[in-house]
């Protein structure tokens, strides 16, 4: 039952299984109130007696209470009451067979709180950030994902779209007291995953550190490089016998700070130089003094690079559909046609850029990695091949090209002629596009996304409704 934002609860435990264990005479119902979009507290005052009733029933264990699909628990306040905040198991639940997820790139890690973190920042104000390091399964926001807590008791951002949010608030409360940084596993086995608030089954590895300009002297420059899309990258270590919460900062152009030895940060940052080129984000592992073959050490790496590229040929409809949808991508969207009369900035006002020059002419003198995306959508020969045979001798990671049946028939002898091999030719998604049954610019575009997603991740492109494996492409059942 609910009105508005307020909601009643009914307390459960989970000791093994879910038991219901009502809290108070009657079960006593609970009030949700919905502080922010990013974070829910459930705050209930139940009489001291009942508190120390239950927590001798439940052996100190959390509770958890249950709200439609979330999960919430309580910890007791200073005046022998109840503050009732979302909680899922504690940290030593971990999944059977639990493994190495791979390297994600795309991360967006501080970046979506970092208007937050310099405005408390420039008041002197220090704040508790967690952030998501490494996921398992069907996690809601991918590693890199953060959370503020500033001393002032507002909460910013999200790392599990609401799962666990109230234990980290709890937990970014203590670390910023503290000053003292926290590694905490959020997460169950399958058979368990519902009862504790990570109802998809998914598994989080959350760092939690003070940041202040004690701690963080490379903030402003971190700010700063992201800000004028300059490639930097921070390294932390999060677990290890010594230097837990040192940070590297790494760019092209040289290093800030230190994880504790000059060799340890030689060999940290020749990695994350690899790993910055692609603006990829994920977990290294060294020895103590950064050898290569141990695992002492676990340091997270955050990359932060300009935004990927999406080059679009052809100054037609579609294509001006395709910038509103690559831009909710996230991509720096550029349209390019040697037509004058067509590529203006009236046109795709949405582009980041629109240039007049021929395609291929342009690509050529472009940095293409291994991020960028590139649409061929004039389905025109003199234009699409050259710019199809500079496409596919660069690193690029998708390039697709559209056309009818018969337009790609005709194009796969030109460029035949033109010289490419059969694996380049591989490399050329045409047509263009999932089969979506798209008729209009803006259905098409979103088929041309749904393949440039798939092509990323290495989804099968099917309805998960007629599949049965799990949802993330790689993860287990």
């Amino acid at each position: 039952m609910h009105d508005g934002n307020r909601y009643n609860l009914v307390a459960r435990r989970n000791v093994g299984r879910d038991i219901g264990h009502d809290l108070g005479s009657g079960g006593m119902p609970l009030v949700l109130e919905a502080v922010d979009r990013s974070i829910v507290i459930v705050v209930a005052h139940i009489a001291r007696e009942t508190h120390h009733s239950t927590r001798r029933a439940i052996g100190h264990q959390p509770l958890h209470l249950r709200n439609g699909d979330r999960r919430v628990g309580h910890r007791g306040t200073a005046n022998g009451g109840h503050q009732a905040i979302m909680w899922v198991s504690p940290p030593h639940c971990t999944p059977r067979g639990m493994r190495n997820p791979p390297l994600r790139p795309y991360s967006v890690g501080m970046r979506e709180v970092l208007p937050a973190l310099m405005a408390a920042h420039e008041r002197g104000e220090a704040v508790a950030m967690a952030t998501v390091v490494r996921t398992w399964r069907s996690a809601p926001r991918p590693a890199g994902a953060s959370m503020l807590v500033t001393e002032s008791g507002e909460a910013v951002g999200s790392v599990s779209g609401g799962c666990v949010e109230g234990a980290l608030y709890e937990l970014g409360s203590e670390v910023l007291a503290s000053g003292e940084p926290a590694f905490e596993t959020y997460g169950v086995s399958d058979d368990d995953a519902f009862a504790v608030g990570l109802t998809c089954g998914g598994i989080l590895e959350i760092f939690v550190e003070r940041v202040d300009a004690e701690r963080w002297p490379e903030l402003e420059g971190i700010s700063t490089s992201i800000a004028a899309e300059e490639p930097v990258a921070v390294a932390t270590i999060v677990r290890g016998p010594a230097h837990v919460g040192r940070h590297l900062v790494v760019r092209e152009s040289g290093v800030e700070g230190s994880l504790g030895t000059d060799r340890l940060d030689a060999t940290v940052s020749a990695d994350v130089l690899g790993l910055l080129e692609s603006g990829t984000t994920g977990f290294l592992h060294y020895g103590p003094d950064g050898e290569r073959l141990g695992t002492e050490l676990e340091v997270f790496v955050a990359s932060f690079a300009p935004a990927p590229r999406m080059y679009i040929f052809g100054a037609i409809d579609f294509s001006a559909a395709l910038c509103r949808v690559g831009k909710t991508l996230g991509f720096h969207v550029t349209v390019v046609d040697a037509r004058e009369i067509f590529a203006t900035r009236k046109r795709f006002p949405d582009a980041d850029e629109v240039v007049v020059d021929w395609p291929h002419r342009w690509l050529g003198s472009q940095q293409v990695d291994a991020r960028t995306v590139i649409c061929v959508l004039t389905h025109d020969p003199k234009f699409d091949v050259p710019a199809l045979e500079t496409a596919v001798r660069t690193k690029a990671a998708y390039i697709g090209a559209m056309g009818s049946r018969r337009t790609h028939e005709d194009r796969l002898v030109r460029l035949k002629e033109a010289g490419l091999t059969d694996e380049e030719i591989a490399r050329i998604h045409s047509p263009i596009g999932l089969d979506l049954g798209a008729r209009t610019p803006e259905e098409t575009a979103i088929s041309i996304a749904a393949e440039i997603v798939q092509a990323r991740w290495g989804g099968t492109g099917q309805a998960l409704t007629n599949g049965s494996g799990p949802i993330h492409t790689g993860a287990p059942r």
